[in-house]
């Protein structure tokens, strides 16, 4: 059909009407769209944020950089100011594979060559280029960057620089706080362990045992801050100044530790435990009349830098650990019966056995001496004479001395989780066996604590292991003077103790002739004392005791208490007087300084290990010999980049020091080493030993010179 004029006209018309409707209802969107945009950006503007994310801090957080200005951990100190425990810095690396992390350059901050940073990497963290080139090639191929687990932790400053020498693409270090026990095994579980922990992104030290656990609070100080504002570049904005909050320092601990004597002590005890076995041994020494705790030390210990040991010896025998203490108990219950005025020294008992409550009790010499003086029953240790002072104190007063001398009550050291022992008083045969050290439990710190009132003219002392805590912020100092615990007997009373002590050592009849020194004025008693079995009764082997001697000397006028305590020695290849007093007899010379040193062959002061990372090896090997120690190399480069011990380590004369050089891992000759060079060899490469037997290395399943980066586990034969 022909469209006419008028309806042409008709439609164009209503098209333009319609196009015209279409652009005003464009115009009326788009202004609304307009508008509500307006809107936001004014609400953006005026509020600073959009959702929940709040523009202005965004802004602030993109050119604010914010820096951790960490507080240093006070320094542990040994009486003389030598350093036990101090902070440092150690280092992680880690490795960049992201290829979009290029500086303004474009130059490439990742990982570039896989192949040669896993062969020079291998040379110096205890990982084979294989593994490492393993942990560079992560299967999620987006993985930004990674880790080299425990085997890139804890990396010394020398370390770091020596791996930096190599320029490495994408290689990186971050710093972390770290904890320095240059003498190693020194008194380890009472100076304890900081180790690092991570709390809200940040990594601390943290006291985990010991004086370090103790006084964490007062070592640990309070970190501050940097807070600058800076372009996309990191440079600082003008016209800004920094916010800095400078960190609190931690404050010092001094101890009462004689540096010397600990360092002598650690030998005696070491040689005993390796020679004899035994399952536990610990040993103390104090000045009974101030409580200072002069040495303490402990076998099985640890070694806080390597961590080695750690899993067996988590507690201190001296705090945490009770056991009835045998017959050096009974110098507090002749101790009791003098002051109370009950002991007539000749009044004769019949020795031998006695029946208490219907409980037959024996003499160590089951068929006694006959009728004896009570004189004779403490030197010849009789546990029928002291069941026979005990019945002539009373159970009542004999109880209230045992409190006196605080037994069954923590000493109050500074040292953290002490026990308090207990009192087995139920019975009237428990109230005649604690006469000898039965049916009561004990902690050597007690036993050391009681025994000083007999050192001191009856003036119990607190044992005190820190003298003063030092801030170096404002140099106050904070004392902690000696502190009498209480006065449970007289003077008059100590000094009747004290001469039965001699008879111990110097009658043909007492038990302690194995402490005699020449010329020295030396007053002990010995103990041996059963040890109780799961089932409630006393074990029967023939080695299932703990054998005991506490000493004093001079005994005119004590200046030094010696207490050991050795249980249950596997190697009893000598009376166990003669085992303890392979300790006891060279330490208490030493002390008395009486020049002769019994027992050790060696020369044993202590010397500071010098630095030898950055020297050449065969200077450091020279340097070492020079000093009288031994030395074993691990590694075919010439340049040592690290060693254990670490630097300034104190150690004594003809023990080994193990340097590693740059270049490959290599297998040294172990032949003749000791299990605890062993175990510094495992530390410094990685790898895991094996060590089968007991003695010095004889055999060894890799071969000297062989590369051990492929290496898992080294046997070693010790005879």
């Amino acid at each position: 059909m022909k469209m006419t004029g008028n309806r042409r006209q008709y439609i164009i018309k209503k098209a333009r009407h319609d196009r015209k409707i279409v652009g005003i209802w464009f115009l009326i969107v788009a202004a609304l769209f307009f508008m509500g945009g307006l809107s936001r950006f004014a609400y953006i503007a005026v509020s600073g944020h959009v959702g929940n994310v709040d523009l202005n801090q965004r802004t602030t957080d993109k050119y604010r950089h914010q820096k951790i200005l960490w507080a240093q951990r006070g320094t542990i100190y040994a009486h003389d100011g030598s350093k036990i425990a101090y902070s440092d810095k150690s280092y992680q690396i880690y490795a960049v594979l992201n290829k979009n992390y290029k500086n303004n350059q474009h130059k490439p901050l990742y990982v570039v060559d896989k192949t040669r940073t896993a062969h020079i990497l291998s040379q110096y963290i205890p990982l084979s280029e294989s593994e490492i080139y393993r942990i560079l090639t992560p299967k999620n191929k987006n993985t930004f960057q990674v880790e080299f687990g425990s085997a890139g932790h804890n990396l010394s400053l020398n370390v770091k620089m020596a791996i930096e020498q190599h320029h490495l693409p994408g290689i990186y270090f971050y710093s972390t706080a770290a904890r320095s026990y240059p003498n190693e095994v020194f008194a380890s579980n009472t100076i304890g362990l900081a180790q690092p922990v991570t709390k809200h992104q940040q990594t601390d030290l943290q006291g985990t045992m010991g004086l370090e656990q103790y006084f964490n609070k007062e070592l640990q100080g309070k970190n501050g801050y940097e807070i600058r504002n800076t372009d996309p570049e990191g440079y600082t904005l003008p016209q800004t100044r920094p916010a800095i909050k400078t960190p609190i320092q931690g404050k010092n601990i001094y101890t009462t530790l004689d540096q010397n004597y600990q360092q002598y002590l650690e030998t005696l005890i070491k040689t005993v435990y390796r020679k004899y076995r035994p399952r536990q041994i610990q040993a103390i020494v104090t000045n009974p009349k101030t409580g200072d705790i002069l040495a303490i030390t402990q076998r099985p210990s640890f070694n806080p830098v390597t961590k080695v040991g750690l899993n067996k010896a988590w507690l201190n025998q001296a705090t945490q650990i009770t056991y009835e203490p045998g017959s050096v108990f009974k110098v507090l219950t002749l101790a009791t019966a003098i002051n109370s005025h009950r002991y007539n020294p000749n009044q004769y008992y019949h020795s031998g056995s006695v029946t208490v409550g219907g409980r037959v009790i024996n003499d160590w010499n089951h068929t006694g001496w006959g009728d004896i003086p009570l004189s004779e029953a403490f030197p010849r240790s009789s546990n029928v004479g002291m069941v026979f002072l005990e019945q002539q104190i009373g159970a009542d007063r004999w109880l209230k001395y045992l409190k006196t001398f605080h037994i069954g009550q923590k000493t109050g050291v500074t040292l953290p989780e002490e026990v308090r022992g207990k009192i087995n008083f139920q019975r009237t045969s428990d109230q005649a066996v604690t006469a000898f050290g039965q049916s009561v439990a004990v902690t050597a710190l007690q036993m050391v604590q009681a025994l000083s009132a007999v050192g001191n003219k009856g003036q119990m002392m607190r044992p005190r292991i820190v003298s003063q805590i030092v801030d170096p912020n404002t140099g106050q100092v904070k004392k902690l003077p000696p502190h009498v615990a209480g006065q449970p007997i007289t003077a008059k009373t100590a000094k009747a103790v004290l001469a039965a002590m001699r008879d111990v050592v110097q009658k043909d009849y007492g038990t302690g002739q194995a402490y005699k020194i020449d010329n020295q004025d030396i007053a002990v008693k010995t103990g041996t004392a059963q040890i109780p079995g799961q089932n409630g009764n006393y074990l029967t082997g023939s080695n299932d005791y703990i054998y005991s001697v506490a000493g004093l000397a001079p005994a005119a006028n004590p200046k030094y208490l010696v207490y050991i305590t050795m249980e249950q020695p596997q190697s009893l290849t000598e009376a166990p007087e003669k085992i303890l007093s392979e300790v006891f007899n060279p330490m208490m010379q030493r002390l008395l300084g009486t020049g002769t040193i019994e027992n050790v062959s060696a020369q044993t002061e202590a010397i500071a290990v010098a630095d030898m990372t950055g020297k050449s090896r065969q200077q450091s090997i020279n340097q070492l010999e020079k000093r009288k120690l031994k030395v074993g190399v691990v590694g075919t480069g010439n340049t040592i980049v690290q060693q254990l011990p670490v630097a300034k380590s104190k150690i004594l004369t003809d023990q080994r020091v193990i340097l590693l050089t740059n270049g490959l891992m290599t297998m040294p000759d172990v032949k003749d080493w000791s299990k605890n060079d062993l175990l510094k060899l495992s530390y410094i490469t990685g790898k895991k030993i094996v060590m089968e037997g007991h003695g010095y290395a004889v055999q060894q399943s890799v071969a000297p010179g062989a590369i051990l980066n492929k290496v898992d586990q080294i046997i070693v034969q010790l005879k």
